[in-house]
């Protein structure tokens, strides 16, 4: 299992006070609907049911959480996520999720990241996060690639109207600050080793088989 490069940061997020971070980690930000800063981030996982199961398999995550390190009790305790350890909730900054196997009924998730925060360097693109909490805020549904190919392949003439008015886009996208984030008042907490995006960077679920993801 991979836990990423360099420590880049190391901080606290889900209060009111600005994370201390440089400059080219402002596009990561965003807040929530009552002030309180947190990570805008990006991962894969197969939904089932209510709960989410990460690349490396087990039972599931469900939409929020807080993660414990399962360590705790074998050797000497420590909070999640620790920079010497590979426990919290593992995301990546970048949406093209580099480094990560797409396909295979994964889908892409969009999460905000809370209480502690660890950024580390990513191969590839971006940065890694290991976060304390995790809120799943979006699930991308794309259109089935069948039907995509038969818009894509049907030709139009310039002056023929489908019949349909057009849609005006909302200003804000969906779920993407203030306006309509907020964080669930009391998370589940998972004894989490490691979770999905701790993939080696080039790593694909055909070649390779997945170490179990230790959750109780």
């Amino acid at each position: 299992m991979c836990r990423g490069g360099r420590l880049i940061a190391d901080f606290v997020a889900g209060t009111g006070a600005r994370p201390d971070l440089p400059e080219d980690f402002d596009e990561h930000l965003t807040t929530t609907v009552d002030g309180r800063w947190v990570v805008w981030a990006h991962k894969l996982a197969r939904p089932v049911g209510d709960l989410f199961v990460p690349l490396t398999g087990g039972s599931g995550y469900p939409a929020d959480a807080r993660a414990e390190c399962r360590a705790r009790g074998v050797r000497r305790g420590h909070d999640a996520p620790d920079p010497r350890c590979t426990c919290g909730f593992h995301a990546l900054s970048s949406r093209r999720l580099p480094g990560l196997p797409a396909g295979h009924g994964f889908t892409a998730l969009t999460v905000a990241l809370s209480g502690r925060v660890l950024a580390l360097e990513w191969a590839g693109e971006g940065v890694l996060w290991r976060a304390e909490r995790q809120t799943v805020v979006r699930i991308e549904r794309p259109a089935p690639r069948d039907r995509a190919e038969g818009v894509l392949g049907k030709r139009r003439h310039p002056d023929d109207p489908d019949g349909r008015t057009a849609a005006v886009s909302a200003a804000t996208p969906r779920d993407s600050g203030p306006i309509r984030l907020s964080l669930p008042v009391s998370p589940a907490v998972l004894a989490v080793c490691h979770d999905d995006a701790g993939w080696c960077a080039g790593s694909s679920i055909v070649e390779h088989s997945p170490a179990p993801l230790v959750m109780v």
